[in-house]
Formats: C-alpha cells, structure tokens, sequence
C-alpha cells in the first residue's frame, strides 16, 4: 500500500474504521453473528475504499455499501445518518459524491426489499380472497400475522373510502392509535403539498377504473409534524371482480426526502450567498415563456457591484466573499418582500426578476430599490465599506423576445449604465441595444457566418381568419452565435443593410426559403402555404434584383405565384425612386408583394397607390398595445378596423401581426381582417414542424 495515499475513509484509516465498526456493532435492533458482523465490516471497508480511490470515481462500490447494510437488516435511519456523518469527511472533494453513493445504494435496496414485502403482502391478501371456505380461517391468520408484524404501514379500507383496520407501523408512522385512524375517511388525510392527480388516481381506483397506484405523499401527523411516505394502494375485488376493498402500504420516507431536498438545494443555490444560482434563475425564466397568458409582461434588473474588484485586491477574496453575502442579504430583504425573485449569476452579477410586470414604472422602482439597499455602507470586520451598483433595467412583453435575448439585453444595458458613469440605472432602449449586438457581430463573425453554416430559418405560420386553415409562412432568419447564442434578425439586419452584408445574406435567405417551399410542393401539393421573405431596402434597390430572384426561382422549381415578398414603408419614398421599377419587374414574374409592419412609418398613403403590392400587414404594435392598460383599446380597435377598411378599399389583402389570443383572433375576423399570424397561431419553428401541420391540414 503507498504510503503517500490521500487520508480519508479508507479500510487503512484506523479511526474511521473503528468508529465504522461501532456503527455497525452497535446493532441498532440487529442481531449479527461476531463472524458475520466482522466479514460486513471488512467487506464494506473494502468497498468504501475502493469508491475513494477508484479513477475516475465511481459510484457503484459506494453504492453497494449501502446496499450490503440493508441485506442484513441494518434498516434504521439513524444507520444512515451516521455512516452520512463519517462519509462526508472524505478528503480530494469526494465526501459529498460518496455519501450521495452510499445513500442511494442503501435506499435502493431500502427500497427493493420493501417492494418485496408488499408484493408478499399484496399475493397474501389475494391469496385470502381466493381462497375456498375451507381454507379461509387458516389464510386470514397467516394475512393478520403478516399485516401486523409488517415493517411497512398498512391499512385497509372499503371502496367508501373508510378506513377499517391500520397496523402498528401504521400507527408509528401517523404517531396515532387505531382509533385515531380507524372509523375515519381518507379523504380526511389531504396535504396541500400532495402531489398533483393523486386524488384523481384514488377516486379512478376505488371505483374499479384502474388496479392500483403509486405517489410520495406527504401526511400530518397527530402532533403536527408532516411524515413523508412512498404509497402504494392497490384494489381488492370480490369473486365477481366488483371491487371490494383497497389496502394501502405507506413506507417512512421522510429523512430519504429531506436529504434529496437538501441536495437540490444545493444544486439551485449558490454557496456563498444562499441565492438561486444561474441555473434556477434560467429555470424560473424559461418558466414565463412556455405559456405565456395574452399581454404577459416581464422586467429584469441586471446589477453589477461598481468597484468590486478594488475590494478583492486591496483587502482579499475573504472579505470580497463577505461583502458579496452581505449585499446579497440586503437584495433579497428589500426585493422578496415585493415578490421579485433575485438570483446570483456568478461573481458580482445578480439579477432580479419581475414576473406579471406592470409595467417600465415597476422595473425602474425596483432598480431604484437595489440602489437604495446598497446606499450605507457595509461594515466587514474593521472595514466600513462602500459599496455601489449600475443597474441594466429591461421591460417587456413576453412575447416580444426569448429568455436569452432577453438577458444579453439586459447585461448590454447594465454596460450602458457603467458607461455613463456607475451607481445609477439605465433604461433598455432597442435601438440602443441593435446597434451594441450588431456592432460586435457584423465587424468580427458576420463576414464568414453564411460560410460556416451559422444562420438558419424558422418559419412562422400565418393563417387564414375564415376557416383557420395554414395559408402562409414568413421565413425569419436567425443567427446561431458562437458567443451571443441564438440572435433574431432586429438584432444585426439593420447593420448588415448598413454595411451592404444584407445583399448576399438576403439571397442566401431568398435561395433556402425557396427551396423549402418548393420541397412542401412536392410533397403536399396545393395544400403547401405561401412562402413570405423579407426583403431589405437595399435588396429592393440592386438593380440586380429581378435577375437574383428568376434564378432562384428556376434553380428551386417554386411556382411565383407561392413566394410573396415583404416590404417596408421605407423601401420606396416616391414614384421615381429607382426601386419602384424593380418591383414592379418582379410583380411582372408572377411574384407577389406586401407592406411590413404598416403603421410604424411616416410615409405618405399615397404611397400605396403606386406599390404594386398585394398585401398589407398592420404592425403588431398595434394589436400588441390593443392589451396595455395604459391605452385607450376601444380607440386601438377603432384605428386597426380603419386600417382593415382602407386596405380592403385598394383590395388589397390584410394580415395581422402579433395575435395572441384566440378572443382577438375572432374580433379581428369580424372586421374582415383576412390572415393572422403570433402566439396564438404558432411561434417561429422548425420546417419540421411546418411540415406536421401542413399534412394535419390536409387531411
């Protein structure tokens, strides 16, 4: 054995291993023959030694450990706790990993040999049903000597749901007596933790629906105290299958569920400042997106400690850690309260999170709340320190972004409010916040994006307000950023139009839109929708528009008639502009044009006379301010009706943008609005998804 082997607990370790051996010695209700007790100690020594050693480490010794116990009956929770106890001192960081082995090993087969005793239990009692009247008595004592002597809870009940007769486990468990318990119903024993569908399932088992069923449930016990329990019930039926009673086998699993409710503790929070860490922040986050109600608001604070770093160079990382607590509690007092949720995301990064957001006014109080919380200083030992923050403040409707949009929205406004001087908090502003992405990705990624593959299309459907068919899709490009993540066209099409990147990233749009339409074509037929692409003012003003968009076509196979190309109120500022004539060029070809976003300009309605367009778009703006309580809505829906109508009047087609409920769906198609596309209808997905609808559709 290498003498310069790490200390810890090992079958070397003379001290673990005799306070192993008095663990196991002490029998705790066992009884062990000496040799037999001797061969357990060694072989688990050897195992527990193995588990710490082993590279790379290894569950599965640890975890047979823990197993060896319960198959000679060292059953009692305080067993467990114990060896827990001695484990968790293991040295190289491997205490928490062995009794995380260990003790699943030993619930494990906790667990198992329960199973087995109510499969005993569940054959006896059936074994009594079935049993003929000479045999009966003989089958109901082995049932009554098995029911009370189980290690198990049991009770059993009639399908009224009254409890006839519990064991003495049962009534350990419950810390009752069998009158406490017996003559009682019980739906009398619900939980507000109870998991959700558990009473469902019980009310679908006595009624003969289904033969048994299995939850953690959680129970008041006579003095209050709530026992967690694995339960099992299963269905007794009579010789005419009709059913007849339900015996249910609670097994104590409260000190196996405060561990794991420990461990994921541990797995949310950060160490140091006892806050949700990162990754339950993102949780909670991507929780408000999944289904959003219509006009669902949010706002996040983005803090960042100004001068942070002077502390830990100057006085250490001891006190900087100290200071990080000590702000963290000061955060968490003033924004709990208010029913903000505030996490640490890493260093001197915290964030706060406001769900069901009233509004700019809400986000920027709670900003102003961080600031106010750091305003005295803090006293760390001898050092009274002053701290400060800057604040990034973003608010907005959930469906307007993405979890992680939103987020690097919000750091690249924290840095706004750094750059404009620190302790203060800055408001997200969008133009702002395009400009700071596309100034990093167009100059250092976007050049040779398209060449490693880094853009890819979702497709939003857009669908038919009379009979609620898939009429269109819009082919939205994004951008999979090796360091941004996923970034959505409002985030770097404005610079790409700037610099004259849109023109070969627009036709690689048009050329992968193209070819998805003509392949739905060929497999669906006149079932398959229109294909929508953006098309950028500079696109509309290459004079090499139309020659682009004939090879596309031809190259894809897609009929014109299936592509319809989206224009903004900007594309074309007169009847001479160059641009007109090259649009007109493509309307020749059998292609068809809308207006995007009408509504969001200033330029003249005369306009419209000379677009030789088809369709018009009413900005989701629009529908979207329809649910803001400080508008006037009544007024919205009169502004949206006469767009409708003034379209309708140069018979052109109407499509809402940003519909997200189905109430607003049906009032836009009572004003005649023809299409629609938002949440209600579908977020940007994948072609494959497209796809799945499409044929739905046509069936």
């Amino acid at each position: 054995m290498s003498a310069d082997r790490p200390a810890g607990p090992t079958a070397e370790d003379g001290h673990f291993q005799q306070e192993w051996a008095r663990l196991l010695e002490s029998g705790h209700g066992v009884v062990v023959h000496p040799g037999l007790l001797r061969r357990l100690v060694q072989r688990t020594l050897a195992l527990l030694h193995q588990a710490q050693h082993e590279e790379p480490f290894q569950a599965g010794p640890a975890a047979e450990a823990g197993a060896l116990l319960v198959e000679e009956h060292f059953t009692d929770p305080a067993v467990l706790a114990r060896a827990v106890e001695l484990l968790h001192e293991a040295p190289q960081g491997r205490g928490p990993a062995l009794c995380g082995a260990f003790a699943a090993g030993w619930a494990a087969a906790l667990r198992e040999r329960t199973l087995r005793e109510q499969e005993s239990i569940r054959m006896a009692a059936d074994i009594a049903r079935q049993e003929v009247e000479k045999a009966l008595r003989a089958s109901e004592n082995r049932f009554r000597a098995l029911f009370e002597s189980a290690a198990i809870g049991i009770g059993i009940g009639d399908t009224e749901g009254n409890i006839l007769a519990v064991n003495r486990a049962l009534q350990d468990i419950f810390g009752a007596r069998p009158e406490d318990l017996q003559g009682h119903r019980v739906d009398e024993l619900v939980h507000p933790e109870d998991t959700p569908g558990v009473w469902e399932a019980y009310e679908e088992l006595i009624t003969g629906k289904r033969e048994y069923l299995q939850f953690d449930k959680p129970y008041y016990r006579r003095d209050g105290e709530v026992v967690w329990t694995h339960l099992t019930v299963s269905l007794i039926r009579d010789d005419e299958g009709r059913p007849q009673y339900q015996v249910a086998m609670l097994e104590d699993i409260t000190d196996r569920y405060r561990l794991q409710e420990r461990l994921r503790h541990q797995a949310t929070h950060d160490p140091l400042t006892g806050l949700p860490n990162r990754s339950a922040f993102f949780e909670r986050l991507e929780r408000l997106f999944e289904e959003p109600e219509a006009g669902a608001r949010f706002g996040l604070c983005y803090v960042d400690l100004d001068g942070f770093k002077v502390v830990n160079d100057s006085l250490g990382h001891d006190t900087g850690d100290q200071l990080l607590a000590a702000v963290a509690g000061r955060l968490e007092a003033a924004l709990t309260p208010l029913g903000h949720m505030v996490a640490r995301l890493g260093g001197d990064e915290f964030v706060v999170l406001l769900e069901n957001c009233r509004g700019e006014q809400e986000a920027v109080a709670a900003a102003k709340t961080v600031l106010a919380a750091l305003d005295r200083p803090v006293l760390i030992g001898d050092h009274k320190l002053a701290v400060g923050a800057s604040v990034g403040v973003l608010e907005r409707r959930v469906s307007t972004t993405t979890p992680g949009a939103a987020v690097r929205a919000a750091d690249l406004t924290l840095y706004r409010a750094k750059e404009a001087g620190r302790g203060r908090w800055t408001l997200f502003d969008p133009k702002e916040n395009a400009r700071s992405v596309s100034r990093y990705a167009v100059s250092v990624r976007m050049p040779a994006a398209l060449d490693r593959g880094e853009f890819f299309i979702d497709y939003q459907p857009l669908h038919s307000l009379a009979d609620g068919s898939l009429a269109a899709v819009e082919a939205l490009v994004r951008w999979r950023h090796p360091q941004l993540g996923v970034l959505g066209p409002e985030e770097f099409i404005g610079t790409a139009e700037e610099t004259g990147l849109i023109m070969p990233l627009g036709r690689w749009v048009l050329e992968q839109a193209c070819g998805q339409a003509a392949d739905w074509v060929r497999r669906f037929g006149p079932a398959a929708p229109q294909m929508n692409v953006n098309l950028a003012v500079r696109q509309a003003r290459n004079a090499g528009l139309v020659g682009d968009i004939d090879r596309i076509l031809r190259a894809s196979g897609l009929d014109p008639a299936k592509l319809q190309l989206e224009i903004t109120e900007s594309t074309v500022v007169g009847p001479e502009d160059e641009a007109l004539k090259a649009l007109h060029g493509v309307v020749d070809m059998g292609v068809s044009l809308a207006v995007d976003d009408f509504g969001t300009g200033w330029s003249n309605l005369a306009y419209l006379r000379d677009l030789p367009v088809s369709g018009l778009k009413i900005a989701g703006s629009f529908v979207g301010d329809l649910h803001d309580p400080t508008k006037d809505a009544h007024l919205g829906w009169r502004i949206v009706s006469g767009l409708v109508s003034l379209a309708h009047s140069l018979g052109l087609t109407v499509t809402a943008e940003g519909v997200e409920t189905a109430a607003d769906a049906d009032r836009l198609r009572l004003m005649g609005c023809d299409w629609a596309q938002g949440w209600h209808f579908g977020r940007p997905m994948r072609p494959a998804e497209i796809a799945r609808r499409i044929s739905a559709d046509s069936r």
